[in-house]
């Protein structure tokens, strides 16, 4: 176990084989008005590939999956899937020792502002050394921003789940991704889910801040593949419905292998959630600090991806079921390019 900023990490290095069908649904188009631990985030680089239109026939949900695991290190549970399961909530044999954390690129964290909903305005666009800043929202006014997509349509492998364009909910300065009783779908937990698929690129930064207000739905923060044909994918902020801990996975590989990381820490409090991926590793931020990577070649992502943000029940499941109504908010997204 590792403090970090008031959090605990606990690594989970593992590989899992896989196989889930593509995630089902439309978008609908309403465009309106951190390397090992220790390591400094300015190091890192790669080569960037854009497609500026937005891919609007896009599915977006996730699928079943079956399972068989290869164990890349050990751990002291069967690694679980992120979908049709929760992620694993226990304590790996792989540790990280107190000495190989420390504060990178502390301004990726954002600008400390008085007047911002979570008392911090987005970076700089220096803020990342080696990299520039593409694109910025704080979600002004009452509109989605140009390139934003709200999610639509019955989750695959959750037929108790649903996405719907009105969950998604822009005002006072932030977004908000909401999951309620919806009387519009017999009265059944309805949530939202977004993507910027205005925005794609092949390697970059990413930099979100959010909080979630309780437990019950699954928050999730991932890149997924412009094309739509999976895997990889990059969950850098996924909650299982928990307020106490989230994890990161790698998903990659025809099988579907997925390596995963796991971080203790506040979910209802303000962060901002971090992921810089370049040809050589992937490395997971929290308020300007590393706090897990992946730096294994086969399963780094070369294909232009897109930032999307969810929630999601699995109550058929029987996990991530809200009881009460439940909200991300987003307070703004940052995204760099390499220079």
């Amino acid at each position: 176990m590792v403090a970090v900023a008031g959090a605990t990490i606990t690594l989970a290095s593992y590989v899992t084989s896989q196989t889930r069908a593509p995630r089902a649904g439309s978008l609908v188009d309403v465009t309106t008005s951190v390397p090992e631990a220790g390591a400094s985030l300015a190091s890192l680089g790669g080569a960037t590939h854009e497609k500026r239109a937005p891919h609007v026939t896009r599915s977006t949900q996730h699928r079943p999956r079956t399972t068989t695991t290869v164990i890349r290190t050990t751990t002291t549970t069967r690694p679980t899937t992120t979908t049709s399961s929760p992620p694993s909530t226990s304590s790996p044999t792989t540790t990280v020792s107190t000495t190989t954390t420390s504060v990178v690129a502390p301004s990726t964290n954002g600008i400390p502002d008085a007047a911002s909903p979570s008392g911090m305005a987005p970076p700089r666009g220096n803020a990342l050394g080696g990299y520039h800043q593409r694109y910025v929202t704080g979600f002004p006014g009452t509109s989605l921003p140009s390139g934003w997509y709200p999610f639509t349509g019955t989750p695959g492998g959750d037929p108790g789940g649903q996405f719907a364009a009105s969950h998604i909910v822009v005002g006072a300065g932030v977004m908000s991704v909401n999951t309620w009783r919806d009387p519009a779908f017999g009265n059944e937990w309805v949530t939202g889910g977004i993507c910027n698929c205005g925005n794609p690129q092949t390697y970059g930064a990413y930099f979100v801040r959010s909080r979630v207000s309780g437990a019950g739905p699954t928050a999730v923060q991932l890149l997924w593949p412009l094309s739509n044909a999976w895997p990889p994918e990059i969950d850098f902020n996924e909650t299982a419905g928990d307020v106490a801990s989230t994890s990161a996975t790698v998903h990659w590989g025809a099988t579907n292998h997925i390596d995963q990381r796991k971080l203790s820490i506040d979910m209802t409090s303000w962060h901002t959630w971090g992921v810089i991926w370049t040809p050589t590793s992937i490395t997971y931020s929290v308020d300007g600090r590393v706090w897990g990577s992946v730096t294994t070649a086969s399963e780094i992502p070369n294909v232009p991806m897109t930032l999307d943000l969810q929630q999601q029940t699995w109550c058929a499941s029987g996990w991530a079921c809200p009881t009460t109504p439940q909200t991300m908010q987003i307070d703004w997204v940052a995204q760099f390019s390499v220079n």
